[in-house]
Protein backbone atom coordinates (compact mmCIF):
# COMPACT_ATOMS: atom_id res chain seq x y z
CA UNK A 1 0.00 0.00 0.00
CA UNK A 2 2.27 3.05 -1.48
CA UNK A 3 -0.33 5.37 -3.32
CA UNK A 4 -4.11 4.29 -4.29
CA UNK A 5 -7.19 6.16 -5.24
CA UNK A 6 -10.78 5.76 -4.10
CA UNK A 7 -14.33 7.20 -3.68
CA UNK A 8 -15.40 7.54 0.36
CA UNK A 9 -17.90 6.50 2.32
CA UNK A 10 -19.12 9.08 4.87
CA UNK A 11 -20.45 8.45 8.45
CA UNK A 12 -20.26 11.55 10.00
CA UNK A 13 -21.09 10.56 13.41
CA UNK A 14 -18.48 11.10 16.17
CA UNK A 15 -17.43 8.27 19.10
CA UNK A 16 -18.54 5.10 16.69
CA UNK A 17 -16.97 2.72 18.92
CA UNK A 18 -16.08 -1.37 17.96
CA UNK A 19 -19.11 -2.58 19.30
CA UNK A 20 -21.02 -0.27 16.45
CA UNK A 21 -18.00 -1.47 14.19
CA UNK A 22 -18.87 -5.34 14.41
CA UNK A 23 -21.27 -6.25 16.94
CA UNK A 24 -20.06 -8.33 20.02
CA UNK A 25 -22.63 -11.37 18.56
CA UNK A 26 -20.32 -11.33 15.59
CA UNK A 27 -17.11 -12.10 17.50
CA UNK A 28 -17.24 -16.10 17.30
CA UNK A 29 -14.76 -16.43 15.01
CA UNK A 30 -11.08 -16.51 15.22
CA UNK A 31 -10.36 -15.67 11.50
CA UNK A 32 -10.47 -12.38 9.10
CA UNK A 33 -12.40 -13.59 6.45
CA UNK A 34 -16.17 -13.20 6.48
CA UNK A 35 -16.89 -10.23 8.90
CA UNK A 36 -17.14 -7.97 6.38
CA UNK A 37 -20.99 -8.88 6.03
CA UNK A 38 -21.36 -7.83 9.39
CA UNK A 39 -19.70 -4.42 9.51
CA UNK A 40 -21.92 -1.91 11.16
CA UNK A 41 -24.65 -4.68 11.08
CA UNK A 42 -27.01 -3.06 13.78
CA UNK A 43 -26.92 0.54 11.51
CA UNK A 44 -26.82 -1.22 8.10
CA UNK A 45 -29.76 -4.22 8.59
CA UNK A 46 -33.31 -3.46 10.05
CA UNK A 47 -34.54 -6.60 12.51
CA UNK A 48 -35.74 -8.60 9.81
CA UNK A 49 -32.17 -8.23 7.96
CA UNK A 50 -33.01 -6.45 5.27
CA UNK A 51 -30.89 -2.99 4.60
CA UNK A 52 -31.65 0.36 5.79
CA UNK A 53 -32.06 2.62 2.93
CA UNK A 54 -30.70 5.35 4.48
CA UNK A 55 -27.34 4.24 5.84
CA UNK A 56 -24.24 5.19 3.69
CA UNK A 57 -22.90 1.93 3.37
CA UNK A 58 -26.45 0.63 1.61
CA UNK A 59 -25.88 3.19 -1.05
CA UNK A 60 -24.98 2.06 -4.59
CA UNK A 61 -22.08 5.19 -4.28
CA UNK A 62 -20.77 3.09 -1.58
CA UNK A 63 -19.89 0.15 -3.36
CA UNK A 64 -16.16 -0.47 -3.96
CA UNK A 65 -15.21 3.21 -2.02
CA UNK A 66 -12.01 1.67 -0.09
CA UNK A 67 -12.06 4.65 2.03
CA UNK A 68 -14.39 5.59 5.06
CA UNK A 69 -14.40 9.24 6.52
CA UNK A 70 -15.71 9.14 10.04
CA UNK A 71 -16.22 11.64 13.00
CA UNK A 72 -14.13 12.07 15.42
CA UNK A 73 -12.93 9.64 18.39
CA UNK A 74 -13.46 6.75 15.66
CA UNK A 75 -12.89 3.39 17.33
CA UNK A 76 -13.29 3.92 20.75
CA UNK A 77 -14.64 0.98 22.74
CA UNK A 78 -13.20 -2.25 23.78
CA UNK A 79 -9.49 -3.81 22.05
CA UNK A 80 -11.76 -6.13 19.37
CA UNK A 81 -9.27 -6.80 16.39
CA UNK A 82 -12.63 -7.80 14.65
CA UNK A 83 -13.66 -4.05 14.18
CA UNK A 84 -10.16 -3.54 11.45
CA UNK A 85 -10.74 -7.14 10.37
CA UNK A 86 -14.34 -6.72 9.57
CA UNK A 87 -13.57 -3.17 7.70
CA UNK A 88 -10.70 -4.56 5.93
CA UNK A 89 -12.87 -7.58 4.67
CA UNK A 90 -15.47 -5.23 3.46
CA UNK A 91 -13.39 -3.61 1.42
CA UNK A 92 -11.95 -0.62 3.42
CA UNK A 93 -8.03 0.09 2.85
CA UNK A 94 -8.43 3.75 5.27
CA UNK A 95 -10.17 5.14 8.01
CA UNK A 96 -10.27 9.17 8.11
CA UNK A 97 -11.13 11.24 11.04
CA UNK A 98 -9.88 13.95 13.20
CA UNK A 99 -9.07 11.39 16.08
CA UNK A 100 -9.12 7.45 16.56
CA UNK A 101 -8.99 5.58 19.06
CA UNK A 102 -4.92 4.30 20.11
CA UNK A 103 -6.24 0.87 20.66
CA UNK A 104 -8.14 0.92 17.59
CA UNK A 105 -5.25 2.62 15.36
CA UNK A 106 -2.57 0.07 17.11
CA UNK A 107 -4.89 -2.67 15.96
CA UNK A 108 -5.80 -1.04 12.30
CA UNK A 109 -1.93 -0.93 11.19
CA UNK A 110 -1.07 -4.17 12.62
CA UNK A 111 -4.01 -5.80 10.53
CA UNK A 112 -3.16 -3.56 7.28
CA UNK A 113 -5.92 -0.80 7.88
CA UNK A 114 -4.92 2.63 7.72
CA UNK A 115 -5.48 4.97 10.44
CA UNK A 116 -5.60 8.78 8.78
CA UNK A 117 -5.88 11.62 11.15
CA UNK A 118 -6.44 15.04 9.25
CA UNK A 119 -6.64 18.30 10.20
CA UNK A 120 -10.18 19.70 11.09
CA UNK A 121 -10.50 22.00 7.58
CA UNK A 122 -9.66 18.23 5.35
CA UNK A 123 -12.12 16.45 7.55
CA UNK A 124 -14.82 19.01 7.30
CA UNK A 125 -14.72 18.53 3.61
CA UNK A 126 -14.69 15.38 3.43
CA UNK A 127 -17.37 15.68 5.64
CA UNK A 128 -19.41 17.37 3.30
CA UNK A 129 -18.57 15.39 -0.28
CA UNK A 130 -19.41 11.98 0.60
CA UNK A 131 -18.56 9.86 -2.25
CA UNK A 132 -15.40 12.64 -2.78
CA UNK A 133 -11.89 11.06 -4.44
CA UNK A 134 -9.19 10.72 -2.39
CA UNK A 135 -5.34 9.93 -2.87
CA UNK A 136 -3.74 8.55 -0.24
CA UNK A 137 0.53 8.40 -0.36
CA UNK A 138 1.12 6.31 2.79
CA UNK A 139 5.04 6.84 1.49
CA UNK A 140 4.79 10.94 1.86
CA UNK A 141 2.38 10.62 4.11
CA UNK A 142 -0.20 13.29 2.54
CA UNK A 143 -4.04 12.40 1.88
CA UNK A 144 -5.15 14.70 -1.40
CA UNK A 145 -8.84 15.98 -1.38
CA UNK A 146 -9.95 18.62 -4.49
CA UNK A 147 -7.01 19.96 -4.83
CA UNK A 148 -6.34 20.14 -0.98
CA UNK A 149 -3.32 18.00 0.65
CA UNK A 150 -3.32 17.54 4.01
CA UNK A 151 -0.48 15.55 5.87
CA UNK A 152 -0.80 12.44 8.41
CA UNK A 153 0.91 11.28 11.18
CA UNK A 154 2.02 7.52 11.38
CA UNK A 155 4.02 5.38 13.74
CA UNK A 156 7.34 4.80 11.39
CA UNK A 157 7.64 1.19 12.28
CA UNK A 158 4.02 0.51 11.21
CA UNK A 159 4.27 2.66 8.25
CA UNK A 160 7.49 0.42 7.50
CA UNK A 161 4.86 -2.28 7.81
CA UNK A 162 2.46 -1.23 5.90
CA UNK A 163 4.71 0.01 2.91
CA UNK A 164 6.09 -3.19 2.83
CA UNK A 165 3.10 -5.44 3.55
CA UNK A 166 3.76 -7.48 6.59
CA UNK A 167 3.43 -6.98 10.15
CA UNK A 168 5.25 -7.76 13.40
CA UNK A 169 5.84 -11.39 13.06
CA UNK A 170 6.77 -11.23 9.33
CA UNK A 171 8.85 -8.49 10.33
CA UNK A 172 10.49 -10.96 13.04
CA UNK A 173 10.98 -13.67 10.55
CA UNK A 174 12.89 -11.70 8.15
CA UNK A 175 15.64 -11.39 10.65
CA UNK A 176 16.13 -15.02 10.83
CA UNK A 177 20.21 -14.57 9.23
CA UNK A 178 20.95 -11.30 11.79
CA UNK A 179 19.54 -13.10 14.65
CA UNK A 180 20.99 -16.77 14.37
CA UNK A 181 24.57 -14.38 13.69
CA UNK A 182 23.30 -12.61 16.66
CA UNK A 183 22.85 -16.28 18.74
CA UNK A 184 26.47 -17.53 16.89
CA UNK A 185 28.25 -14.51 18.40
CA UNK A 186 26.97 -14.60 21.72
CA UNK A 187 27.73 -18.19 21.89
CA UNK A 188 31.31 -18.03 20.85
CA UNK A 189 32.06 -15.60 23.66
Amino acid sequence: MKVFTSKTVVLPQANIDTDQIIPARFLKTTTRTGLGKSLFADWRFDDGGQPRKGFALNQPGAEGAQVLVAGENFGCGSSREHAPWALSDFGFRAVVSTSIADIFRANAVKNGLLPVVVDAQTHALLLAHPEAEVTIDLEKQVLTVAGRTASFPIDPFARFCLLNGTDELGFLLAQGDAIAAFERAREDA
